[in-house]
C-alpha cells in the first residue's frame, strides 16, 4: 500500500510555540526555587501585547513580566511588550486530591505515547525532519539580521507497506527583512537549511523531492504582528506529527503533578523501549488517570501488528521494567528539574537530552 504522510514543525517566533516557551520558562524558575511548585501559568500574545494568566502554588518568587521581557528579546523582538497579568492559586480542592500521602494525579485524562523504528530517533520520519529543518532554520537565522524567528516547515514522505521510501515535498515558509529578494531567499534556504538536513536522509531524497519555498511571497510581518499564539495549540507538532495519537491535552505550563505532560512523557518512554528492544516495530501506549489517584485506571498497549512475540509477553516486559504511578515517574524521570523551557520548541521526543528518551 502506498500513501503520503505530512507533518508540520514551527519555529520558536510562532506566536504559538512563543507562548509555549515563556510559560515553560515560568515553570523552570519556579522549580528552581521551589521544586514542589504547582504551576500552571500560561500566556497569550499580540501584537505588543502579552496576556499572563493562570495558577500557581509556589513558595517561588517569580518575575513574570521580567522573564517574560527576556524571552521575547532572545527570541528576536526589539520592542517592549505590554503585559497585563492574572494570576491566582491553584484551587484547595485540587490540591487536596493531588498532595496525599502518596503524590496522585492532578487531574483526570488520557495520554498516548508512541515509537517506531523507521528512524534511529524511533520517530516517524516527518515530523523529525520537520524539526530538524526547523532547528536549522533557527541556527541560520541567527547568524544573521535579515532573517526573522518565525517560520514553519511541512514535509510530505511518500510510505510504501508502511516504511518510508521517499520524501515527496518540502514546503518552508520563513520570515524575512524586506530587502531580501525572493530568489536570493530560496537560494540561501535551499543551500544552508534544507540541503544540510536532507544531507542525512540521502537514500530518501530524489531527483523528484519538490521543495516549495515561501509560497505567498512576502513574509516581513511576522510573529504577533502577523498572527495571534497562546499556549497549547501546537499539539500535533509537539508529538508526532499526527502519525501517533495524542489525548488532548498540551504539555507547556505544567509541572509533572499534571498527567497531560508527565503520563505522556512516561508513555513515550516505555513505547521507545519496547520497540528499541525488538518487541515491535511500532507500538503505541494509551494510559488514562482520574484526579486523585496515584495509579492509572487504565493500559493499552497497541502495536499494529508488528509485535514480533505475543501482547502478553510485551505487557509482562512492560508489568516488570516500568511504573506508571505519578510518585514513580516524577522519581524515575527526575521530573522535579528546571528542564521544560528548552522542551517547548521542536517538538519534547525524539532528542536523546530528555530522560524520557533513554534506554533502560
Amino acid at each position: 500500500m502506498r500513501k503520503i504522510i505530512t507533518s508540520e514543525s514551527v519555529n520558536v517566533g510562532h506566536p504559538d510555540k512563543t507562548c509555549d516557551v515563556i510559560a515553560d520558562a515560568f515553570l523552570d524558575e519556579a522549580l528552581r526555587q521551589d521544586e514542589n511548585s504547582q504551576m500552571a501559568v500560561e500566556c497569550a500574545i499580540k501584537n505588543d501585547k502579552l496576556f499572563i494568566y493562570g495558577e500557581a502554588t509556589t513558595k517561588a518568587k517569580i518575575d513574570y513580566e521580567r522573564i517574560a521581557q527576556n524571552v521575547l528579546k532572545e527570541i528576536g523582538y526589539t520592542n517592549n511588550f505590554k503585559i497585563i497579568k492574572e494570576i491566582s492559586e491553584q484551587s484547595p480542592e485540587i490540591s487536596q486530591a493531588v498532595v496525599k500521602e502518596e503524590l496522585c494525579a492532578n487531574d483526570q485524562g488520557m495520554v498516548y505515547g508512541y515509537a517506531t523504528n523507521e528512524t534511529k530517533e524511533f520517530m516517524p520520519m516527518p515530523i523529525i525532519v520537520a524539526h530538524k529543518i526547523m532547528k536549522k532554520y533557527d541556527e541560520f537565522r541567527r547568524e544573521r539580521s535579515d532573517f526573522f524567528a518565525d517560520a514553519k516547515c511541512q514535509v510530505s514522505i511518500i510510505y510504501e507497506d508502511e516504511k518510508p521510501k521517499e520524501i515527496s515535498t518540502i514546503l518552508i515558509s520563513v520570515s524575512h527583512a524586506k530587502n531580501v529578494e525572493s530568489g536570493k531567499l530560496e537560494e540561501l534556504i535551499t543551500k544552508k537549511v534544507i540541503f544540510p538536513v536532507l544531507d542525512e536522509y540521502k537514500a530518501f531524497t530524489l531527483p523528484s523531492t519538490k521543495l516549495i519555498i515561501n509560497p505567498s511571497g512576502k513574509f516581513t510581518i511576522w510573529g504577533s504582528f502577523g498572527d495571534s499564539g497562546c499556549v497549547g495549540r501546537k499539539i500535533v507538532v509537539d508529538t508526532y506529527g499526527g502519525v501517533g495519537r495524542v489525548g488532548g491535552g498540551c504539555f507547556s505550563s505544567k509541572n509533572a503533578t499534571k498527567v497531560d505532560r508527565s503520563g505522556a512523557y512516561y508513555a513515550r518512554y516505555v513505547a521507545k523501549n519496547i520497540v528499541a528492544q525488538g518487541y515491535a516495530d511500532r507500538c503505541e501506549i494509551q494510559v488514562s488517570y482520574a484526579i486523585g489517584y496515584a495509579d492509572p485506571i487504565s493500559l493499552s498497549i497497541e502495536c499494529f501488528g508488528t509485535n514480533k512475540t505475543s501482547i502478553q509477553e510485551i505487557e509482562n516486559y512492560v508489568d516488570k521494567n516500568f511504573n506508571f504511578r505519578l510518585g514513580n515517574i516524577i522519581e524515575e524521570l527526575n521530573l522535579l528539574q528546571p528542564i521544560y523551557k528548552q522542551t517547548a520548541c521542536f517538538g519534547h521526543f525524539g532528542w536523546d537530552t530528555y530522560p524520557w528518551e533513554r534506554i533502560k
